[in-house]
């Protein structure tokens, strides 16, 4: 049986962009590592990623919750370097 670690660690996204995802739209964990895996097969799927996490950055830093928004930084800075937006 797969632990929720080793769907994750599966995943091309790491531990912190799969909750940023999770918060997002408000689904379990392990459903964001599903999503995630999916929407990384197109360009229209990584741009929804990036959308995703920007948002949620967005609405931290207009809360002023400076914890979460490091967080939500730091996740979008990781999936900019590693799933850049596709040219178009």
């Amino acid at each position: 049986m797969l632990s929720l670690k080793d769907c994750i660690d599966f995943c091309d996204l790491d531990g912190m962009e799969i909750e940023a995802i999770a918060e997002h739209e408000h689904i379990p964990v392990i459903l964001a590592v599903e999503l995630s895996n999916e929407l990384l097969k197109t360009p229209e799927g990584v741009c929804c990623l990036h959308n995703m996490v920007l948002d949620n950055l967005s609405e931290a830093m207009a809360r002023g919750d400076q914890e979460k928004a490091l967080r939500f930084r730091l996740a979008y800075q990781h999936l900019q370097a590693t799933h850049p937006l596709p040219s178009q």
